[in-house]
């Protein structure tokens, strides 16, 4: 099936890798930025070595798996279909899964612009069953344990500094997330109380901890609407192009957010020009002081989230959704 998506003026650096550095001669191994997520809410990068290339499932266990529909009842032709996995979880867990899966979907269905769209979502619940509960490294490093998607804090082991950073085999989640009759976003759930998540082409949080359901809402700022990151970590000034992302600029007048500045926004306070974007400190500027782009906990701005409801529309063509006049959003049909 070809779906349209949506193509914003906006370059999507996932949260997952924002590139890539590999050293002269190939004698070690390539590097990739990743979100680092604090249980005080700042966010944070860290550099650690890249993950390679996930191993398949071979398909059969994906097919096998079982897959219930928790929100929603539309023909996915005409729906956002977001699909949870979950990883670590025996069938003595499901219970625990289902419940967690439940909770994460009330969790962001209550943060706008979802809670006004939610009726246009379909969610799925896929069961993936481990051989043991958890993962690895929890509650301590080196720990591992026998799981559908291997997922693990400390980065699966590849990363020597940052703890919170709960990884998934990425290939695997997208099979088993395919046993749903439509995946436009796939979130993966650990069997984990500890505090930890990241950012991909899979976003991964820790299913029994209820703060780490908002670094799953982050994350799809990036999936969904294509926003950049409005931290100002690690760099100091910016001298590149104009970036292509909705939410940022190089401009101090904002004139790229047009007709929203000076209006209030629902992180609080108005669209104006922030010094401090996209990881650099000086010489690009974000909509608001501190939108969940920035921040967990927070709201998406103004901006971000006519950009969310406009890729919400690019999935559910009965969707009636016209953004502010002079908002710099282009939806274009592509195959998906």
């Amino acid at each position: 099936m070809h779906r349209s998506r949506v193509i914003l003026p906006a370059l999507t650096l996932t949260a997952l890798a924002f590139f890539t550095q590999v050293p002269a001669g190939g004698a070690a191994p390539a590097m990739e930025w990743r979100e680092v997520f604090h249980e005080d809410g700042s966010i944070t990068q860290t550099l650690t070595p890249k993950a390679p290339a996930g191993e398949s499932t071979g398909f059969l266990a994906a097919s096998a798996a079982e897959v219930s529909r928790v929100f929603g009842d539309r023909d996915p032709a005409d729906a956002f279909d977001l699909v949870f996995v979950g990883d670590g979880y025996t069938r003595d867990d499901l219970a625990t899964y289902s419940a967690n899966v439940k909770s994460k979907w009330e969790e962001l269905s209550a943060v706008e612009p979802f809670a006004s769209y939610k009726q246009y979502f379909n969610v799925w619940q896929v069961d993936v069953i481990s051989n043991e509960s958890g993962v690895d490294h929890d509650p301590a490093r080196g720990l591992l344990k026998d799981t559908a998607l291997d997922m693990g804090f400390w980065c699966q082991g590849r990363d020597a500094t940052t703890e919170r950073l709960l990884c998934v085999n990425e290939t695997k989640a997208k099979e088993y997330a395919a046993s749903a009759p439509q995946a436009d976003q796939v979130i993966a759930l650990g069997n984990t109380t500890k505090y930890g998540g990241a950012g991909g082409s899979v976003a991964t949080a820790a299913g029994s901890n209820a703060q780490a359901g908002q670094i799953a809402i982050h994350e799809l700022g990036h999936s969904i609407g294509g926003l950049a990151d409005e931290y100002d970590y690690p760099y100091e000034t910016y001298t590149g192009t104009e970036p292509r992302e909705l939410n940022v600029t190089k401009d101090p007048t904002g004139a790229k957010w047009g007709s929203y500045l000076g209006r209030p926004s629902p992180d609080g306070g108005v669209v104006a020009p922030v010094e401090g974007a996209r990881y650099y400190k000086f010489g690009l500027y974000r909509p608001t002081a501190n939108s969940i782009m920035r921040t967990l906990g927070k709201e998406f701005n103004s901006i971000g989230r006519d950009a969310m409801v406009a890729a919400f529309k690019a999935k559910v063509p009965s969707l009636n959704f016209e953004p502010a006049p002079g908002a710099p959003i282009i939806v274009r049909p592509l195959p998906r």
